[in-house]
């Protein structure tokens, strides 16, 4: 599939899938990075999609790429003794090291159909580059962990950090319990003044509400609005959080299966901060707690945990797809996440023999409870074909590489 002209026609795609919309058997015209109709027009070169069901591209809204590193080590503990154990490796994790990493997680994200990701680390610089060479996008930032980082130098090098096409800075904060008040207010001037946002772990434990109550009097979340941070934050987690509080969020990003990994149980609010009208997201943590950064498998997951946690069926296969589509692309401030006229054209194409039975009421939930990312063909990213079989074997070669690189690196 070569694109030679900035304008071409995915013709007859078996199924478009929206979470609110399927049609079939329906060309998409893409131009200039845009969805520029779909329908029965044939715009430039044609590229037959019969074989293919086409999905918006998902967005991983919260990852840390270099601790891919660490998938499996350290497995069976719980949240605050896993921690532990990953600061201590943290603390000699240098930065080229960081890099590989990020890279081979970047390989595996855009196989498996992430076409944007949101990513916590230390990194930043070397995730712009490995983001404009792979063609995703990705939203990162130097981050704010006052036992490992001056919070004056995290905030000097954020300020030096630059956007490109497909890079935006981001402020990342670890937590409230790892950093103090006057870091987060730090973080919060530096976000305000480089128009960016706050991202940030919240309410993940039982032992961290009560260690933020003790010390602050507060609630996390509630602390967070006293601060005037949490309206312009994005709440990882939000396990462990009272439903009065909902009213101060504006964007939450869960994260199930990092979640019931390190078992902190507590119950993500699904469908209250859906009723409050919060901007709910999906991310797959890092793969040292996950241990997939297989967007598929967290969409099917966020609806068991929540169906297993509340006894109760309320959310379905199309809000998970929304959180992990639309509202990832809102959360990024982009018009994307569907595929309409006028939207981005990141779309990723599916492989219809790998779903089915092939049938128009059925493939939205096979896509959320079936599919995973092998099932993945093709993605395009800004209308750019930046993952395919061809590409897949370029990706082979280069994880040979970078895995002989690791293998000398990690615990």
């Amino acid at each position: 599939m070569q694109i030679r002209n900035n304008r071409y026609t995915l013709k007859n795609c078996r199924f478009i899938v929206n979470y609110d919309k399927i049609l079939e058997n329906t060309n998409i015209v893409i131009q200039d990075g845009y969805i520029k109709n779909l329908g029965r027009e044939v715009e430039g070169d044609e590229f037959d999609c019969s074989e293919y069901v086409a999905i918006p591209g998902l967005v991983n809204a919260h990852t840390h790429t270099p601790m891919i590193a660490l998938r499996g080590y350290y497995d069976d503990a719980e949240l605050t003794e896993w921690l532990e154990k990953m600061w201590e490796f943290e603390k000699v994790f240098k930065t080229n090291e960081m890099n590989i990493a990020s890279e081979l997680a970047v390989m595996e994200m855009l196989s498996k159909g992430t076409t944007a990701f949101i990513d916590m680390y230390f990194n930043p610089e070397g995730v712009r580059e490995i983001a404009e060479k792979y063609g995703i996008r990705a939203y990162a930032g130097y981050t704010f962990l006052n036992r490992l980082f001056d919070p004056h130098e995290i905030d000097k090098k954020q300020r030096q950090l630059k956007a490109s096409e497909l890079f935006k800075p981001i402020v990342n904060v670890h937590s409230i319990y790892s950093t103090s008040v006057d870091t987060l207010k730090l973080a919060n001037q530096l976000a305000e003044e480089t128009n960016s946002w706050i991202h940030i772990h919240v309410s993940e434990t039982r032992s961290e509400i009560y260690e933020i109550k003790k010390k602050y009097g507060k609630f996390p979340v509630e602390l967070l609005n006293e601060l005037r941070i949490v309206r312009k934050a994005q709440l990882v987690h939000l396990g462990w959080v009272a439903n009065w509080e909902l009213q101060y969020v504006t964007n939450a990003t869960h994260c199930p299966t990092s979640n019931m990994k390190l078992a902190t149980a507590g119950f993500f609010p699904f469908k209250e901060l859906i009723e409050n009208g919060v901007n709910v997201t999906i991310g797959t943590d890092g793969a040292a707690s996950n241990n997939s950064l297989d967007m598929f498998r967290e969409m099917k997951n966020a609806v068991l945990l929540q169906r297993h946690s509340y006894w109760d069926v309320g959310i379905k296969a199309y809000h998970v797809l929304k959180a992990a589509t639309e509202n990832g692309y809102k959360l990024i401030n982009l018009k994307g996440g569907k595929l309409e006229e006028g939207y981005i054209a990141d779309i990723v194409l599916l492989k219809k023999d790998k779903l089915y039975p092939l049938k128009k009421d059925r493939i939205l939930s096979n896509i959320v409870y079936y599919s995973v990312g092998e099932h993945v063909g093709k993605v395009i990213v800004n209308g750019r074909i930046v993952y395919d079989e061809n590409v897949e074997r370029e990706f082979d070669k280069r994880r040979r590489e970078l895995l002989g690189l690791l293998d000398k690196i990690i615990p």
